[in-house]
């Protein structure tokens, strides 16, 4: 039988980012859907302390950490050199550069990063918003968003205006479709900045067939005709040009890439 990894992850928080960076570290690696993650979050006591060092004594493996008191660090540093162990601040390389450029100390206070502050509740809300605005629904409010997306389907408007809810940006998107124009609302919006997607005709063809073959759907309908996806692309680029609109081309960015994209545009809205 295969000897198992195990990996120990201690925070004196939720341990949110402490497993974020787990996992982002062990996506690099092949053949990680074996290791054993046992997850510490809130030590924030030696008698917390000690119960985790005997499970880590049975299990002994790596140990991952973000513990900023300094008893408790020492005593789980020193217990892990005892079993011969790794046991790694994830977070102090970074802390200690910020440290040296800012010229002050970092504060030790626990979860200090996940404090549920006014940002928190503005993301919490940012995605209520974004849900409840998807698809072209409730245009009567949108004066209230952070970012309308507009597009023709399938250029990933749901799921970059939820990655951007994500980030704490309020997103409406409407589908951007000839025969159905979008409410007058849209041509007279003040506060959010209107993005436009576009695509390539000839990709956004192969995204829609992709989609009709997963629905079980004849493949061949108007809606992947290259004639009336050009038509409809064309329309779009002009809607946008019309009401001098910032663009963003989808073709060959991921969801990631567009929202960077479009947060940079707000961004240099705010400085303007």
């Amino acid at each position: 039988m295969a000897h198992k990894f195990h990996l120990h992850l201690l925070s004196d928080s939720t341990g949110e980012t402490l497993e974020n960076i787990a996992k982002a570290a062990l996506a690099q690696f092949d053949g990680t859907d074996d290791v054993v993650k046992h997850f510490w979050p809130m030590v924030r006591s030696e008698s917390h302390l000690d119960r985790i060092l005997a499970d880590v004594a049975k299990n002994p493996g790596m140990v991952l950490f973000t513990l900023v008191n300094r008893d408790t660090r020492r005593k789980l540093e020193q217990r892990c050199r005892a079993l011969n162990l790794p046991a790694i601040a994830a977070l102090d390389t970074v802390t200690d550069a910020l440290s040296n450029m800012l010229g002050q100390q970092a504060k030790a206070r626990p979860g200090r990063q996940h404090l549920m502050d006014a940002a928190y509740f503005a993301r919490v809300e940012a995605i209520q918003f974004t849900i409840a605005h998807d698809d072209g629904i409730n245009a009567h409010n949108w004066e209230e968003a952070d970012i309308v997306l507009a597009g023709v389907s399938r250029t990933s408007k749901t799921p970059t205006s939820i990655y951007l809810a994500n980030r704490g940006y309020k997103t409406a998107n409407i589908p951007i479709v000839p025969e159905s124009p979008p409410p007058e609302s849209l041509y007279t919006l003040k506060n959010p900045m209107v993005v436009g997607l576009i695509t390539n005709p000839e990709r956004l063809i192969q995204v829609r067939r992709n989609r009709l073959l997963s629905l079980n759907q004849a493949p061949d309908t108007d809606y992947v005709d290259a004639e009336r996806v050009k038509a409809e692309v064309a329309y779009a680029r002009r809607m946008f040009a019309d009401n001098d609109w910032p663009v963003i081309d989808v073709t060959r960015r991921s969801i990631e890439e567009s929202a960077a994209a479009i947060i940079n545009l707000v961004n240099e809205r705010a400085n303007i």
